[in-house]
């Protein structure tokens, strides 16, 4: 045991400093459990939870709420990107919500494997973030659409997706 206890402290120091020297906004709630703010473009900021355990490391991240419409196609799609995915997994919890998850081994647990590892959170969560909701939120996403566009509204934080407003239309 004594082991996997240096090799927690010893993962607990590399993430501390890769999170330091990279700039990205982070928190330590607790000792050994980490929140690293990742800007994106589509998802503006995913929250990803580093989590050091007695034998490895805990990733997540919240990527949207329990799909409104269409879950068994957004399950699908979650599934079928899942097998072409490397470090961390679409996941679903109890609520029906949609997470990035993984595990990592502490031995494995290196600077460039913590950079690795937000830079593949944030890369899946943003590329997929409007295809989710367009999947699992599409008719609010079109009310939404067709009622700020009735009133004159701004459609600026709509934008995204104007081509599937009108594709639908």
């Amino acid at each position: 045991m004594p082991d996997a206890v240096s090799a927690a402290d010893q993962a607990v120091r590399v993430i501390r400093q890769a999170l330091a020297e990279s700039g990205v906004e982070h928190q330590e709630p607790q000792p050994g459990a980490f929140v690293a703010n990742l800007p994106g473009q589509k998802r503006l900021k995913t929250a990803c939870w580093l989590v050091v355990g007695s034998q490895g490391l805990a990733i997540e991240a919240f990527v949207v709420r329990r799909p409104e419409e269409n879950v068994d196609k957004v399950h699908g799609w979650l599934l079928a990107h899942n097998a072409r995915m490397f470090g961390v997994y679409w996941s679903v919890d109890d609520s029906g919500d949609v997470y990035l998850t993984g595990r990592w081994p502490l031995a494995a647990v290196t600077a460039e494997s913590v950079d690795r590892l937000l830079g593949l959170v944030l890369d899946y969560a943003d590329s997929a973030f409007n295809t989710l909701l367009e999947l699992g939120f599409g008719s609010s996403i079109r009310r939404e659409w067709a009622w700020r566009e009735s009133r004159g509204e701004s459609l600026a934080n709509l934008a995204a997706f104007e081509g599937f407003v009108k594709r639908a239309r």
